[in-house]
């Protein structure tokens, strides 16, 4: 049996000579010593030699990748898709170890924020917990996977023991359950081999206090038992912001027992520590003006200084617990579980900005003053997923069917700290009570007033953790059925159906109460996708799909009765139970090319989301208590990509997406035909990567975002109607990275990258009230030494 049992050859793949050859290739990368002993791959001599080689050299590289092609995969980490991604109907962008490795990120938030179709976001308060995504315009912080299991909670998120990160894009509900509106994110994981003994050390030293260390080593213990360690150690200085800093350290332990050719156990571990003082960044300034022909649109203060406080922290602790159980039945049949517990804890307290409008008539801005914002989160859950894979055929079509089960119960408490500001105040500002004390950081003219040594040390916190403010659980059982049909060698059916069954407890104490609401409901989901896929030429697909997804009122973990942003929203007089799911709907026509001997591949899709029956916030802003199902937008594009070996020399991923937004529908009939806020229409992502000699490499890469606007998720942008423009701006931006490297040997390698060239002052995503604009990192240049043994 492979290491990759659970990675399903399709049939196209079983059924040629030259198929044969490409399988032979991918079983010899995962496990080269026992695909010998296959007679079928033994005729196929000169590509095993070949894959011989290459993994002779890099015993620790990624399974999924194409041979010979590492920026491209070959297919998914999610036996689920049982498909080449080549041939899957459905736009899945997967960014490759190496490639995440040579573009410098090492953060998932930092990782996802370069590619098209993908934003970041900030929550409520100007943080919500860690990593926030948005896919296509629709929200996905809850929609994180890790080797297919949902990993909820807001969290820290790295890439140290990451084999690949998968982008699903458009809705996915009969792979991901509730929620992926827009798509999904799903990382897949480094797992222990019994084919080879390797260890790797990676060293990096640069800029503004960098130091990262990470191992990665397998021991064969046995001919069946093997096990992988992970270890990371990193700290940094945000580039010239550097009273704020990073600091991570984890561990990911994997251990395989495999007693037969037909059977393995996989157990995992991993930890994750991060402990960061974040700089939430800079402002920009509301519109002025008279009317729609005297207005004046303010770009963001880009010298804002660090205001974080010595107080301030923003610490992530996660112990996962996974076991993956793998039995080939048959020659038909093969069975996965998969089990995983976890315990995430995540916790703030940051320092924020308010203040700052500028005054056209006294030409002055008002003065920036200091905010608090904090709380803390506790998760714990447990999943279990079970798969029934079937391949077979009926008369003359072939069935490559998945019955599945899942079961998963999710808790999640949510808190806040009590903070109180011991600092002395330098001024008074307006406020709803009248002039107040405050902590002011500028004057008038937005002159700083306090040097660096001063500004960390101006509210001399004192932190208390306090009580639960809202204590959320889902309990969900989950059952699908998908089946991939081949109907000859040029038309291909596939299509999925699910449901997930799940009963919704939140716990609230609203602001000033002594005692919890209690809200909960039960209710079941149906989703499904189909599609037809065509191959006109061998080399090439055209597909249609369609695809459903839901979101259940309340859905988001960490907002409790912030109707707004995800929280419960319950209208009037009704109960939670009133309103129905937020439905979306999907259709994707695209067109996948997988050229150069399959070593390129070239996508294109058109695609339009239309998401109906959205809980909205009415009257009172966010807070519970609002309009049930009033909502409707709906988000067109067009995405196209290319990624692998574009010559001999030069590898790439190249993608690019043009989108637009529009409300449909909605509460305040103002909002109709507004764009979504933090929308970028326009986005484009270029790696590339030359192989100049056999030792010498270096490559660039370029990231373009479109400009976006701040507000409420799945809400219109922030808009001033006096004014007709949109309230906030987050301004649209060209970042360019550079890296470099040299082989000295076979066990020693150096990498220099060189991440935002032009130290160009960017922003990721802004807060609704045009504070808490999240700065992109300046220039850094770092050195990393790798060492294979």
């Amino acid at each position: 049996m492979r290491r990759t049992t659970s990675i399903k050859r399709p049939a196209s793949l079983r059924r040629s000579g030259s198929a044969i050859a490409l399988g032979v290739s991918a079983a010899m990368l995962a496990m080269p010593a026992h695909a010998q002993d296959n007679s079928e791959e033994e005729e196929a001599g000169e590509v095993q030699l070949e894959t011989l080689q290459i993994r002779d050299y890099t015993a620790d590289s990624n399974p999924y990748t194409q041979d010979g092609a590492p920026y491209k995969a070959r297919v998914s980490g999610d036996p689920r898709r049982v498909q080449p991604l080549a041939e899957t109907p459905a736009t899945i962008t997967v960014l490759t170890e190496q490639q995440i490795e040579e573009s410098g990120e090492t953060d998932l938030r930092d990782i996802l924020d370069n590619q098209p179709g993908v934003t970041v976001g900030t929550g409520e308060n100007g943080n919500a917990f860690g990593d926030r995504y948005i896919i296509r315009g629709h929200e996905a912080r809850s929609d994180v996977f890790v080797d297919g299991l949902r990993d909820p909670g807001m969290t820290t998120r790295e890439s140290f023991a990451v084999e690949q990160i998968e982008i699903t894009k458009g809705p996915s509900a009969s792979f991901a359950g509730r929620g992926s509106t827009g798509g999904a994110v799903n990382s897949i994981t480094k797992q222990a081999s019994t084919d080879y003994n390797f260890t790797r050390v990676d060293l990096g030293v640069g800029t503004d206090e960098y130091y990262r260390g990470t191992v990665d080593a397998n021991f064969r213990v046995s001919d069946y038992v093997a096990v992988r360690v992970n270890g990371l150690y990193a700290n940094q200085e945000i580039p010239n912001r550097n009273f704020s800093d990073r600091e991570r350290w984890g561990v990911a332990l994997s251990t395989l027992f495999q007693p037969t050719d037909t059977f393995e156990i996989l157990l995992d571990y991993y930890h994750l520590s991060a402990d960061d003082i974040p700089d939430i960044g800079g402002y920009v300034p509301r519109p002025t003006g008279t009317g729609p022909s005297d207005v004046t649109v303010y770009d963001p203060w880009d010298d804002v200084p660090n205001y974080a406080q010595a107080e301030d922290f923003l610490t992530s602790d996660v112990d996962t617990f996974t076991g993956r159980l793998t039995w080939e039945l048959s020659d038909t049949f093969t069975l996965r579980n998969s089990t995983r517990y976890g315990e995430t804890e995540n916790g703030y307290v940051l320092t924020g900005l308010r203040g700052g409008a500028y005054d056209p008539d006294a030409m002055t801005f008002g003065e920036v003053t200091l905010s608090t914002h904090q709380g803390y989160q506790e998760v714990d859950y447990f999943v279990n997923q079970l798969n029934l894979f079937a391949d077979f055929h009926t008369g003359a079509l072939y069935h490559q069917a998945i019955i599945g089960a899942e079961y998963s119960d999710y808790n999640v408490a949510n808190g806040t700290f009590d903070v109180t500001n011991n600092g002395a105040t330098n001024c008074e500002t307006p406020g709803r009570g009248g002039l107040s004390p405050n902590y002011c950081i500028t004057d008038e003219n937005r002159n700083v007033i306090f040097g660096q040594d001063q500004i960390h040390n101006l509210l001399q916190r004192n932190i208390v953790r306090g009580g639960i403010d809202s204590d959320w659980s889902v309990e969900t059982l989950s059952v699908y059925l998908m089946d991939t049909v081949e109907v000859n060698e040029w038309l291909t059916l596939n299509g999925g159906i699910r449901l997930d069954s799940f009963e919704y407890a939140n716990a609230v104490l609203g602001r000033g109460a002594t005692t919890p609401t209690l809200y909960e409901y039960e209710d079941t989901l149906w989703n499904g996708h189909a599609g037809i896929t065509v191959k006109p030429h061998e080399e090439g697909i055209v597909y249609f799909t369609w695809g459903t997804a839901k979101n259940i009122n309340g859905g988001e973990s960490d907002l409790g009765g912030n109707c707004g942003y995800g929280g419960i929203c319950v209208a009037d007089g009704t109960d939670i139970g009133d309103g129905s799911p937020e439905s979306s709907t999907s259709f994707e026509l695209g067109t996948k090319w997988d050229l150069f001997d399959d070593h390129l591949l070239v996508t294109g899709a058109l695609f339009q989301i239309t998401k109906d029956g959205i809980f909205e916030s009415a009257g009172s802003g966010y807070e519970a208590g609002g309009s049930l199902n009033t909502g409707k937008n709906r988000v067109r594009g067009i995405e196209i990509g290319l990624v692998g070996n574009i010559t001999d020399k030069l590898m790439a991923q190249v993608s690019g997406v043009i989108m637009e937004s529009e409300v449909l529908e909605a509460s305040d009939p103002a909002d109709i035909g507004l764009r979504l806020s933090n929308f970028s229409n326009q986005q484009f992502n270029a790696q590339l990567r030359y192989q100049a000699t056999p030792a010498f490499a270096f490559g660039a890469s370029a990231t373009y975002k479109g400009e976006m606007f701040t507000g409420q998720p799945d809400d219109a942008a922030s808009y001033d109607s006096t004014l007709d423009v949109y309230a906030y701006r987050v301004p649209d931006y060209w970042t360019f990275d550079a890296f470099a490297t040299y082989r000295v040997n076979d066990a020693l390698q150096a990498r220099v990258n060189v991440t935002n060239i032009g130290n160009e002052d960017y922003y990721l995503a802004g807060y609704r009230s045009g504070h808490f604009l999240y700065k992109g990192d300046e220039r850094r240049a770092t050195l990393t030494l790798t060492g294979r043994f």
